[in-house]
C-alpha cells in the first residue's frame, strides 16, 4: 500500500522542482493549442515535441528512484535482457526490490509506478495536461535505465507521453498492424517489430503516442523518462464492474412461480415456459444515463487497491482547523480523486453530498485540486471538508 512514508525522502530533496510549472503549458504541445493538438493527433498519431518542458531535468535522481524501488508501498519493477534484445531473453522482478537486486553491469531498467501519489512536483507535472479529463488521466511512471536499457518493443493500449528527464533515449516507432507478442516472455515483446520512424529525445523533449502503435526506447547512456500514461478500461472490465454496481441497486421483488406446471415425460428439458418467465423476470432490470453516470463517478475515483490514506498526525478540532484552512487553504491529497457531474459529487470511490449553496466551491475544489478563498462555505461545507481532513483525503496548504 502507498503511504507517505513511501516518498518522504523525495519530497524533501526535489531535483530541478521548480522548472515545471502552470506557464509551461504554452510550450508543452509545441506551440499548439490543446484543441488543436486532439482534433490533429489525439488517438491518430505520434508527436515529437522538442524543448516541450524547457529547463527539465526530472524530478529524481538515479538513487532516489532505486530507493523508492525498494519501498514496500511502491509499484516497481526490474527488467534485464539477459541474452541481449535480439534473442528475447527477458528477465522481469516484481517490487519491492533489494539493494542486491540491481546489476552491477549490462543493460537494465527500473520502472516505478505512481509517483504522483506521494511527490507533490510529479502531480504538478501531471496537472499540466488536464486539458484532458482527470477521468482519463491515470498515472505518472518513471523509469531508470543504464546504457541500452529498454523494456523491448511493445505496445500499450493507452496514450502516452514520454517526457526525458536525465540523459537521451532512441525512440523507434512503428504504425504495423502485426502485434503478436513474443510466446512466454514475461513481458509484452512484440515478436516482429519494424520501425519506421526514429528519434533522439534529449532533456525536456516528448514523445506522443496514440493507443496500440508500437514503440521501442533504447538509453542512450544512463537515463531516465518520465512517462504520463491515460487511463482505458476495457469493456470488459467496464461490464464486470458496472454489473456488480447494479447488483447493489437492484431491488427485484417477487419468486420464480409455475402453477399451472404440466407433468413432464422430459425432467433433463428447461421448459420453454421457464425460459419465457425468467426473462420476463429479467427484462425489468433497467439503467438510464444518471445510473451510468454515477457508476462512473465512484468506479473512476476508487484508488488503486494499494493505495490507502493516513490520518493527519497533528490532529485538529474543527474550529482549529477553520481557522488555519481560512489562513493558508487546504488542497486535496495527492492521491484522493474527485469527481462530478450534474448534481453529484464522487470522492475516492463514494458518492458524497455537498451542500447545495456549496456546489461551487467544490467543485473548484475538484477542478483546481486547492482552494485559498474560503469564505463563501457553509458550516456543513466546513463541517465537511474537517471529515476529510481527518480521514486524510485533503491536507492543510501549510503542510499539515
Amino acid at each position: 500500500m502507498l503511504s507517505e512514508k513511501a516518498c518522504d525522502s523525495t519530497r524533501r530533496r526535489p531535483v530541478d522542482a521548480a522548472v515545471y510549472n502552470a506557464r509551461m503549458i504554452e510550450t508543452l504541445l509545441g506551440g499548439m493549442k490543446p484543441q488543436q493538438f486532439l482534433d490533429e493527433y489525439w488517438q491518430k498519431k505520434p508527436l515529437l515535441i522538442r524543448n516541450a518542458v524547457p529547463g527539465f531535468k526530472g524530478l529524481l535522481t538515479p538513487a532516489q528512484t532505486k530507493q523508492l524501488a525498494c519501498d514496500d508501498d511502491v509499484e516497481s519493477r526490474l527488467v534485464c535482457a539477459s541474452g541481449g534484445h535480439e534473442d528475447g531473453g527477458w528477465q522481469m522482478l516484481n517490487g519491492p526490490l533489494r539493494k542486491r537486486d540491481f546489476p552491477k553491469s549490462g543493460a537494465w531498467t527500473v520502472l516505478v509506478q505512481g509517483l504522483n501519489l506521494c511527490l507533490d512536483e510529479a502531480d504538478e507535472l501531471l496537472r499540466q495536461f488536464a486539458f484532458i479529463p482527470f477521468t482519463r488521466l491515470d498515472d505518472l511512471m518513471v523509469s531508470y535505465a543504464t546504457d541500452g536499457g529498454g523494456v523491448g518493443p511493445h505496445f500499450d493500449s493507452y496514450d502516452v507521453f514520454l517526457l526525458q528527464g536525465l540523459g537521451q533515449r532512441r525512440w523507434q516507432v512503428s504504425a504495423q498492424k502485426n502485434l503478436e507478442l513474443v510466446e512466454g516472455a514475461p513481458l509484452r515483446i512484440l515478436n516482429n517489430f519494424k520501425p519506421s520512424q526514429e528519434w533522439i529525445l534529449e532533456a525536456g523533449d516528448m514523445l506522443y503516442l496514440p493507443p496500440k502503435y508500437a514503440h521501442n526506447g533504447v538509453a542512450i547512456g544512463e537515463c531516465m523518462t518520465y512517462s504520463i500514461g491515460f487511463r482505458a478500461p476495457s469493456a470488459r472490465e467496464l461490464s464486470s464492474a458496472f454489473l456488480a454496481f447494479l447488483e447493489e441497486k437492484l431491488a427485484l421483488e417477487g419468486l420464480y412461480a409455475d402453477p399451472d406446471l404440466r407433468a413432464t415425460p422430459t425432467p433433463a428439458r428447461i421448459p420453454d415456459e421457464m425460459a419465457e418467465r425468467v426473462t420476463e423476470m429479467l427484462s425489468r432490470i433497467r439503467w438510464a444515463q444518471r445510473d451510468v453516470t454515477e457508476f462512473l463517478g465512484q468506479y473512476l475515483s476508487e484508488p488503486k487497491p494499494h493505495v490507502f490514506f493516513d490520518s493527519p498526525q497533528k490532529e485538529l478540532t474543527p474550529v482549529t482547523f477553520k481557522r488555519t484552512a481560512m489562513a493558508g487553504g487546504i488542497r486535496l491529497d495527492l492521491r484522493t480523486q474527485m469527481l462530478y457531474a450534474t448534481g453529484k459529487f464522487f470522492l475516492n470511490g463514494e458518492v458524497v453530498v455537498i451542500p447545495a449553496n456549496d456546489a461551487r466551491v467544490f467543485r473548484r475544489l475538484a477542478n483546481e485540486r486547492t482552494l485559498t478563498q474560503l469564505e463563501d462555505v457553509s458550516d456543513q461545507g466546513w463541517q465537511l471538508m474537517a471529515e476529510w481532513y481527518a480521514d486524510g483525503f485533503i491536507r492543510l496548504k501549510d503542510g499539515h
